[in-house]
């Protein structure tokens, strides 16, 4: 009782405090990690993950359809008297068409904006989350996956489909990966991967809380552009649900 007491600095047995950085990294590991396979097959590749607690997901947002109505109006604009050669061209729809191509697909998004540049069709009436996240991929043309956080036996890791793995897309169907291909998956099975898509037990739903965005982005894509993609799914989720939080805002990249 008599002896000098000592501060919590001054404690030989205690370990060292945690920095925000370790911090951070030890939380982004718990949600999503990466494969060496990965890393080896797709050294130029990166990957963005957006986790996002309470948020709600409306059937529709009055003021996320006006930026959506402004968007597809820029875009219109932009592209207005060009052709299917000038979408074509954009540096990100060659990156991503470069990796299709090798599965003899065509980049859906690349599609998906030449009907709202050139025909004059709009960017899917889905509810509010979903939606928020097709917007943020016609403005920037990165491929993303959207899916309820809560449904997630985590961590979600990052891999390189063999052609073995098999899964039940959104629709219900079940669908074996394409060899080569990425894919994601949690504790229970392949959650979406790059050629067919997100899958049927993780999706988004009206009563969704906490979410979760992937972002597969294949050599030719830049981390910069991954992080400035985050950042605008981030502020269409902030428009439904202001007092949503981030849990993580995360670029991985494979070097």
């Amino acid at each position: 009782m008599g002896g000098k007491s000592r501060s919590l600095w001054e404690c030989t047995d205690c370990a060292p405090p945690i920095s925000s950085e370790k911090r951070r990294f030890r939380l982004a590991g718990t949600i999503f990690q990466t494969t060496e396979a990965w890393k080896a097959i797709y050294p130029d590749a990166h990957a963005g993950v957006l986790a996002m607690r309470n948020v709600i997901n409306p059937p529709s947002h009055t003021g996320l359809e006006k930026r959506k109505q402004a968007l597809e109006d820029e875009i219109r604009a932009r592209y207005a008297g060009q052709d299917r050669a000038a979408i074509k061209s954009i540096p990100a729809i060659r990156a991503y068409q470069a990796y299709y191509a090798r599965f003899q697909k065509t980049y859906h998004v690349q599609l998906q904006l030449e009907s709202i540049a050139f025909k004059g069709k709009s960017i899917p009436n889905v509810a509010a989350l979903v939606e928020a996240m097709f917007m943020a991929a016609a403005k920037n043309l990165l491929l993303t996956a959207g899916h309820d956080l809560d449904r997630l036996d985590l961590p979600a890791t990052l891999s390189v489909a063999s052609g073995e793995e098999i899964y039940t897309r959104l629709g219900g169907q079940t669908q074996a990966l394409k060899a080569g291909d990425m894919y994601i998956a949690d504790r229970q099975g392949v959650i979406s991967d790059i050629i067919y898509g997100p899958d049927e037990r993780t999706q988004i739903r009206p009563e969704t809380q906490n979410v979760l965005f992937t972002v597969y982005a294949v050599p030719g894509i830049k981390k910069e552009q991954v992080e400035a993609h985050l950042r605008d799914i981030e502020q269409n989720v902030r428009l439904i649900a202001p007092q949503a939080e981030i849990e993580l805002l995360e670029v991985f990249s494979a070097r």
